[in-house]
């Protein structure tokens, strides 16, 4: 390793589908910084320890995907805020020797849905399938935005309850609702429906939505950018719905952490470029 060039990446598991590496890479290109952001595929008993030796191995900055944003928390010596506030960790920047959370995901989702998407969400419903980190942050985000009601459904239905209890104690002028299945969601009367699970990523995944539910007044955002299209959004897509994948989440959310590390304004049609260019058959991992 070149002791003079930085480290930034990604760490999670597993890591290999990201294309975080292809934008931030050009981003640092172009501002012609001695960086290079790499993937940092751990499991979880490898965490701690990777983390305690950060300094030595010359990484400045993080990234941070499933399964870790919570449970890097414990392991940092300050959050922000913002990440305290939703729970879960995105990026690390490494500082005078000490490692500070934040979170960019949901700030990241909320610029592309209502810049790029021109979604307004005063007065929308919203379901969400998933409970996770990602969940969290989006849930947050959406919520400041004066929805009338939003509902939450995950296979493990205590995160699902989990996120529930945060936001109702957060925010005192949304309906917001657990329910114990996709069925319940009330995906007829949905303006918005976001997949927040890795159900998706392989091409064998099922569809986690029945077409009988899909309707031509639903924006389906699936938080998954590879592959492109997902069955979900296939489905959706062939029904008449809007669909998004998380494209523009990811290139959104990564200027942000590239603003906390570096400093410097992120060059985001660089990164949107690199982004765009990455060919993506569905099915690959």
């Amino acid at each position: 390793m070149n002791p003079q060039k930085k480290i930034y990446g990604l760490i999670g598991y597993p890591v290999k589908h990201s294309l975080s590496p292809l934008m931030h890479n050009a981003a640092l290109s172009h501002l012609k910084i001695n960086a290079e952001y790499k993937l940092f595929p751990l499991q979880p008993n490898e965490l701690p320890d990777f983390l305690k030796n950060f300094k030595k191995n010359n990484i400045f900055g993080l990234n941070v995907t499933v399964p870790y944003k919570e449970k890097v928390m414990p392991l940092l010596d300050k959050m922000s805020k913002e990440a305290r506030l939703i729970g879960a960790v995105n990026t690390i920047k490494a500082s005078r020797n000490k490692l500070y959370g934040f979170n960019t995901d949901g700030q990241g989702f909320l610029k592309h849905l209502t810049c790029d998407l021109k979604f307004n969400l005063k007065g929308k419903t919203i379901a969400f399938i998933g409970a996770g980190g990602a969940a969290r942050a989006v849930s947050v985000y959406l919520s400041k935005g004066n929805p009338k009601r939003i509902s939450v459904y995950d296979i493990d239905k205590a995160k699902a309850k989990a996120i529930v209890k945060h936001l109702k104690e957060n925010f005192k002028n949304v309906d917001f609702r657990f329910v114990n299945s996709v069925a319940e969601l009330n995906i007829n009367d949905t303006d918005l429906l976001i997949n927040a699970t890795p159900i998706g990523m392989r091409g064998a995944d099922h569809c986690l939505v029945d077409e009988k539910y899909i309707h031509k007044n639903l924006l389906v955002y699936d938080l998954i950018y590879n592959p492109k299209e997902t069955k979900l959004l296939r489905l959706a897509k062939k029904k008449g719905a809007k669909v998004s994948n998380g494209l523009g989440m990811l290139l959104y959310q990564g200027a942000l952490s590239f603003e906390i590390w570096i400093g410097k304004k992120a060059p985001i049609e660089i990164m949107r470029s690199a982004l765009n260019e990455a060919c993506l058959p569905a099915g690959r991992e």
